[in-house]
């Protein structure tokens, strides 16, 4: 066999390799395609309800959700698959005070300290009014100071509302019609709470430090008044608070 016929057959061999490497190769996509791709598994329906999510400054319940789409139906099984979808990503979509909204991932929260702002710190005062008024709303400026022991300054008040941690509640009746102060939904967002069942109770706040060991045994913590009716005018029960005696640790 001449050099002729054997360079002939190498450049035939190694051709039919090169076809038979391009038949079998997988489909290479773009990252164009692979958006195409991915866009194709979520439906009309979820892609409207992550853009009104992703507009929104706050939680938007599935009602309000429902409101922007024009139908309630199916509103809760988008949000599900969409909860679903970006479980483990960048950006997860999380359920606080009864609506939902987008947020970074708490474990990848180091990579934005630089642009986080950080909040004002609460003094003693306001974390102790906050606390009160979280566990026993609605609650009167007088049941706050008859819980802590000491008067509570306007200022305190003020600045809490102004956080939009608490607002006004309904008006008891009785003498003078006292204002009463309950917590708001950004209250929840803020903390991370589904709803006030979420509070943490008497072990959770043993466990870190925050009562005291030495508590009666019939101690209890109370449950927010959570009744759809609160907003309106409401007699006051004849029970005085059960929590006046402070139990929480002095705060360093």
């Amino acid at each position: 066999m001449s050099n002729d016929d054997t360079e002939r057959e190498i450049y035939d061999a190694v051709k039919k390799i090169a076809l038979l490497n391009h038949s079998t190769a997988k489909p290479e996509y773009d990252l164009a395609d692979s958006a195409d791709i991915l866009a194709q598994e979520i439906d009309d329906l979820e892609r409207a309800v992550e853009a009104i999510l992703f507009a929104s400054s706050e939680p938007l319940r599935p009602s309000e959700i429902a409101e922007y789409i024009g139908a309630e139906e199916g509103v809760g099984n988008a949000l599900a698959r969409l909860k679903r979808h970006y479980k483990g990503r960048g950006v997860t979509l999380v359920e606080v005070g009864g609506g939902w909204r987008f947020q970074t991932s708490p474990d990848l929260a180091l990579l934005l300290h630089k642009h986080r702002e950080e909040p004002k710190k609460l003094s003693n005062a306001a974390m102790e009014t906050l606390a009160i008024i979280a566990y026993h709303q609605p609650c009167t400026r007088a049941e706050i100071e008859e819980i802590r022991g000491v008067s509570v300054g306007k200022g305190t008040l003020d600045f809490l509302m102004e956080l939009k941690w608490v607002k006004y509640g309904a008006r008891r009746r009785t003498v003078g019609k006292p204002m009463t102060y309950k917590t708001t939904e950004q209250f929840l967002s803020h903390f991370n709470l589904s709803g006030l069942d979420d509070l943490p109770g008497k072990a959770e706040l043993q466990a870190q430090g925050l009562l005291s060991a030495n508590l009666p045994k019939d101690f209890e913590i109370p449950k927010p008044f959570t009744s759809p009716n609160n907003e309106l005018e409401f007699e006051e029960d004849g029970n005085d608070a059960d929590f006046v005696t402070d139990f929480f640790t002095e705060a360093e």
